[in-house]
């Protein structure tokens, strides 16, 4: 029985999936030599395609809170033609990628870091000669994409790449974080179109070409932008990639590259629940106390009190949901450390400061509290049902002398009440009773909500408070960060990210932003006890104004740049350069619930060093990440007054100087081989993703043509369950339109539907 309702679930779903993307009935191809991820097919216009297959394995070396990661991407061709493969994947977004390496039959090669667009010329030349090659590119600093040219029929082409990061240190312990997919991401109507900026200085640069055949994927009229099949794209799922020799223009940091097909919505469900392999080592230098994962079931082999070694139960995963691990050494409180490293092009350091344990005093000026949910498409099911349990907890806990908002968005906002609320006994019932109604669907406008926030005037006397619940799945995160750093003003902004595979970097930097921080929240994992331990996290910082008195050290490039506040269980790394080795005293003052409060330290910095090379890889990403950040400030407050060029040009050299993955810079490796006599017979196929954990159809939908002719993916479709069948959500998709029409004709408490074709 179970298996007729498979059956007849699957033929309902294709009822909503365009028939140029309609599924082949025919068994899957036979077996690869090596099964990677099982054969997949799908039907395009009578035309069967396979798409390539891959196997992935992550191996982290934590020292302390250093990691160095390597991962292994492994490609294969099922068919008996060659092909040519994409695959769009995450990274931790503060990674240093310093390393990547081929191989190919006999062959090992060693990737060169190139400007993106020689590299993309590098590679588009093997790929015409019939060489096997890879390009990295990175589209976000969480989000690349790796290409493969010439994957031939039993050659499988492995890609190694090597980074470097630091481990940040959440509510007390040390949290890893290795992404594992990434999630669609929603692009509002417009976004990346060419906005004003300051007057350059560098007229030899070009003018980026403008024609609609250099847009790449972004649709015109919002949405997610999915791979057409019929015409697939040359590279990169058609994001065209910047240019580190042109103008500088919106369009680079907003682009993205078109979404891959998805396991059990525009595939067959045929995904190798075992693709990736992952494990870590943790040298604590000190005992450890702890370490557990929430995310995934861990072996531990505890080779010594400090050396421990852990990697997963079940030997492989699927990658449809991040990897957690948190860790705790015995000795490590309330400190600051430095790591310092020197070679031919000088000297870097990298500084840790962490607040005192102190408990949070109550505020004695009253709060406003401004909850603002993302109830878009993405978020229907478990993700908004984690938002409201959040959401209650918080509300629950308010002073009487707290005034509370409530705001919603999707495709637009909408507000609980017209003015900051009292946070009496009755008030907040009320909004308690306006949270449980709240449902997701429609797009993700998350500008809308920003500015229902941050644009109303605060209350004379009163500090404004802003906790924003979302997955981050939007396209527009330099729009969305601006906005925020534009209107921020006195107010702090707390991010939470909800899901198994949102979006942290964009949750991360609204945190920064905002003078605040980020949390996130698993929805498939404890999610009352989860929402009761975030509200309880929320509170003054305990370390605020933080400056250095550097002494007679004087350090050059200094990031990040001011020093962020820090809250209780966090810490912050500093990292820049030094011109003269040797011992200094230096100081870290700071208020400390509200006072003032200093920290003396003594620092060595050496004369040579053999190893900690990945000091200097540290200050390099955080100096790019410090580039990066003042392209959404003002000309006028941005460091040494550097326009939108010079910020490129730094941005792009730093990359070049130490072999680092931006978005100027790219990995590419070409074997000296030909290994395709016949190489423009070879067509682009992506490699499928997995639907992240628990997020519902609702946030792939397709239905609509996008401006490249393929499709776009509106958030859309009303509240959902986690799809653990797709009866009930295709039965939901025939049988519930009338009742979700019923849903639009309630106050404005649901949020907004978007017709699905």
């Amino acid at each position: 029985m179970s298996r007729f309702f498979q059956a007849l679930s699957l033929f309902i779903l294709t009822l909503y999936i365009p028939p140029s993307l309609a599924l082949s009935a025919d068994p899957p191809a036979p077996e690869a030599p090596e099964k990677l991820g099982g054969a997949l097919q799908a039907e395009v216009n009578g035309q069967t395609l396979d798409f390539p297959l891959l196997k992935v394995d992550m191996d982290a070396d934590v020292q302390g809170d250093l990691a160095t990661v390597t991962v292994r991407q492994t490609f294969e061709n099922p068919l008996n033609t060659p092909v040519h493969a994409t695959y769009l994947f995450p990274l931790n977004s503060d990674a240093a990628v310093f390393e990547m390496g081929m191989e190919v039959g006999d062959e090992r090669i060693q990737a060169q870091i190139q400007r993106s667009e020689t590299a993309r010329r590098t590679f588009e030349q093997a790929k015409r000669e019939g060489r096997s090659a890879a390009l990295l590119q990175q589209q976000r600093p969480n989000m690349f994409t790796q290409d493969i040219a010439n994957l031939m029929p039993g050659l499988p082409i492995q890609v190694t790449l090597r980074y470097v990061q630091t481990v940040p240190k959440v509510d007390g312990d040390y949290e890893l974080v290795m992404p594992l997919v990434v999630g669609p991401r929603f692009q509002p109507p417009g976004a990346g179109q060419p906005a004003s900026s300051p007057p350059s200085s560098h007229e030899e640069l070009p003018e980026r070409p403008t024609s609609t055949e250099n847009t790449g994927q972004r649709p015109i009229s919002g949405g997610v932008a999915h791979w057409n099949l019929e015409r697939p794209p040359a590279v990169a799922g058609g994001a065209v990639g910047a240019a580190s020799d042109t103008a500088f223009g919106q369009w680079e940091l907003e682009e993205l590259p078109a979404y891959p097909p998805v396991f059990g919505l525009n595939t067959p469900d045929t995904l190798d629940k075992d693709r990736v392999t992952l494990s870590v080592t943790l040298n604590g230098s000190m005992p450890i106390q702890q370490a557990s994962s929430d995310t995934h079931k861990l072996v531990i082999d505890k080779l010594s009190d400090q050396r421990w070694k852990l990697s997963l139960e079940d030997g492989a995963t699927i990658d449809n949901r991040d990897f957690v691990l948190r860790y705790r050494l015995a000795g490590a409180g309330s400190q600051a450390g430095l790591l310092a490293y020197r070679d031919e092009r000088g000297g870097f350091f990298s500084l840790l400061l962490e607040p005192p344990a102190l408990p949070a005093e109550s505020l004695i000026t009253p709060r406003e509290i401004v909850f603002v949910l993302d109830c878009s498409g993405s978020m229907s099911g478990l993700p908004i049902e984690a938002s409201k349990a959040l959401a209650r907890r918080a509300l629950q806990k308010l002073r009487p002398s707290d005034t509370f908002r409530i705001i919603r968005f999707s495709d637009a906002a909408t507000e609980f009440s017209t003015q900051p609320l009292p946070a009496t006994p009755d008030n907040i019932r009320r909004g308690l009773n306006y949270l449980n109604e709240l449902q997701g669907s429609g797009g993700t406008m998350m500008s809308s909500g920003i500015r229902q926030a941050l644009e109303v005037p605060v209350p004379p006397k009163t500090v404004r408070l802003v906790w924003f619940l979302t997955d981050g799945y939007i396209g527009n995160e330099i729009e969305i960060l601006k906005l925020i750093e534009d209107n921020i003003g006195d107010a702090r902004l707390f991010s939470f990210g909800v899901g198994a595979g949102v979006n942290r970097y964009l949750l991360d930097e609204m945190g920064r932003v905002g003078r605040g921080f980020a949390r996130y929240m698993d929805p498939t994992e404890r999610v009352e006890e989860v929402a009761e331990e975030l509200s309880e996290r929320l509170q003054s910082p305990v370390l605020t104004d933080i400056t250095i008195d550097w002494g007679e050290l004087r350090p050059q490039e200094i990031s990040p740049e001011p020093i962020p506040d820090l809250f209780a269980g966090q810490s912050v790394r500093i990292a820049g350069r030094y011109q003269q080795p040797g011992s200094y005293a230096i100081t870290v003052h700071g208020k400390v619930a509200g006072r003032p409060a200093s920290l003396p330290l003594l620092v060595d910095l050496p004369e040579q060093s053999e190893q900690g090379s990945a000091i200097a890889l540290i200050w390099a990403r955080s100096a790019i990440a410090q580039a990066m950040h003042q392209f959404i400030m003002p000309w006028e407050l941005r460091q040494d007054g550097l326009d939108d060029d010079d910020l490129k040009k730094r941005v792009a050299q730093l990359g070049l100087d130490f072999s680092l993955v931006t978005r100027w810079t790219s990995f590419v490796a070409v074997s000296q081989q030909i290994y395709n006599p016949n190489p423009d017979a070879a067509t682009t196929r992506p490699v499928p993703l997995p639907p992240v954990k628990g997020v519902t159809p609702a946030a792939y939908g397709l239905n609509q043509s996008s401006s490249n002719g393929g499709t776009v993916a509106q958030f859309g479709g009303g509240a959902a369950p986690e799809p653990a069948t797709w009866l009930g959500l295709s039965l939901m998709g025939v049988l519930g339109f009338w009742a979700r029409r019923r849903i639009l004709t309630r106050s404005s408490v649901g949020c907004r539907e978007t017709s699905v074709a």
